[in-house]
């Protein structure tokens, strides 16, 4: 390739890199580390900062400590503390030091207090820099220091008093059109804040309670630390979400789509053995019916059927129940209200697919007392699969349990049970019918 094309070529990656950075960081994560160092280091800081913000917190690290110290500080400098915390929590105290030697001393510290906040804590999620007036500050003089930030979306100005205390917040709307003389104090309103140590459960509370823009962070004796901004609070909210969904089939809440093959086996196998424990007792439960399966093949072809209509249906009454809790849409004390409603909708459905499913299996085997027996155990297992999906999530939140981490696996264990039981069983009853 002539030296022509081949400048051409890295001009053409430059300005991909630039316009799609996003894009550029996703190639990145999978080429050498020493040729992204070499790429970066001679790309201006503010399109460095947006492709290393993009990268996997741990990929970025390896890049910025592979780097000079004055590449990194440059980056970290330039990039949002929250994003450079999550960067250097990567790496041990000794190189978090060195790579912080290139930062400002207090843009340093900043960062280097927000990565000693353990993970999924208010304190990570963070942005030290916020905008905080004493009692007693005019509109004007808020207004005056307002004009000179850049560079931040600013929704709440917040008030402390002598010790650094959160007092109260304005809305920059209120600010705007209050009479220059006036003090902060008159437009202040109620603050709602998070500790530092509060969980991400906290922050999402605190969200959807209060429809916040802005979440203040304080500390023990409630002195202003920082402001969790409305892009973090929906992100986290995000990610409960999905570590909720990832809990609910086994597998770890840290666990990511290019975490260690250890890692993950650490995390799945021991809730794929008591997933293999729970099959077991299903498949007692047949066994208990073994001589009425040997008599009456046709039930051993129409049991998965029965198991797989009350494992949706309970599927269902859980995801409507787990999103409930997640979003804090109900309380614990409504559990009364949640379980009868999902109990009412199971029955409802049962009747109907017990409807159909009886048609069917009439017009296959030619026995009315087999379509009785599968529609009546069908509207049974789907009335307890609605009840037990709706309730258990709710039982393991009361008692203070995680209800994402067990809730699959106890809800498999109670529709196979009571399916394969219920039909079973009815067919022993009815056995003169069959």
């Amino acid at each position: 390739m002539s030296a022509v094309a081949t400048h051409g070529v890295e001009r053409l990656a430059r300005v991909y890199l630039r316009q799609h950075p996003e894009e550029a960081a996703r190639h990145l994560e999978s080429t050498r580390i020493s040729a992204v160092v070499a790429l970066l280091e001679s790309e201006p800081a503010p399109h460095a900062v947006a492709v290393t913000e993009r990268l996997a917190s741990n990929v970025a690290a390896d890049i910025l400590q592979a780097g000079s110290p004055t590449f990194a500080g440059r980056v970290l400098a330039a990039m949002d503390p929250v994003r450079a915390a999550a960067i250097v929590a990567w790496l041990d105290e000794e190189k978090r030091g060195t790579m912080l030697e290139g930062m400002d001393v207090r843009a340093a510290g900043e960062v280097r207090a927000m990565a000693e906040y353990p993970p999924e804590t208010a304190g990570r999620l963070m942005d030290p820099r916020v905008m905080a007036f004493r009692r007693g500050t005019t509109v004007q003089q808020a207004l005056t220091r307002l004009r000179g930030v850049r560079r931040r979306t600013i929704a709440d100005v917040f008030i402390t008093d002598e010790e650094g205390r959160l007092a109260g917040r304005v809305p920059l709307q209120d600010l705007a059109v209050a009479q220059p003389g006036d003090p902060l104090d008159v437009l202040a309103l109620a603050a709602v804040s998070v500790g530092g140590m509060g969980s991400v459960d906290e922050v999402v509370e605190q969200l959807t309670t209060h429809s916040l823009s802005n979440l203040p962070v304080v500390d023990f004796e409630g002195r202003l630390l920082g402001v969790i901004r409305q892009d973090v609070l929906m992100k986290a909210a995000r990610q409960e979400v999905a570590a909720d969904i990832q809990a609910m089939v086994g597998a770890s809440r840290e666990e990511r789509a290019l975490s260690p093959v250890s890692f993950a086996v650490r995390a799945r196998l021991p809730w794929l053995q008591i997933n293999l424990l729970t099959a077991f007792l299903a498949a007692s439960v047949v066994g208990l019916f073994e001589s009425t399966i040997a008599a009456f093949t046709a039930l051993a072809v129409l049991l998965p059927v029965v198991a797989g209509q009350s494992g949706n249906t309970g599927a269902q009454a859980l995801a409507v129940a787990m999103r409930g809790l997640a979003l804090r849409e109900i309380r614990v004390s409504q559990w009364m209200r949640v379980v009868r409603k999902e109990t009412a909708v199971a029955f409802i459905n049962g009747w109907a697919v017990a409807l159909t499913t009886a048609l069917g299996v009439l017009v296959w085997s030619r026995s009315a007392g087999l379509a009785l027996v599968i529609g009546t155990s069908m509207v049974i297992s789907m009335v307890a699969a609605g009840f037990a999906g709706a309730a258990i999530p709710i039982v393991l939140t009361a008692i203070g349990r995680d209800p994402a981490q067990s809730s699959s696996i106890i809800l498999t264990t109670v529709t196979d049970v009571v399916g394969f039981f219920s039909f079973l069983g009815i067919a022993t009853l009815l056995s003169g019918m069959l």
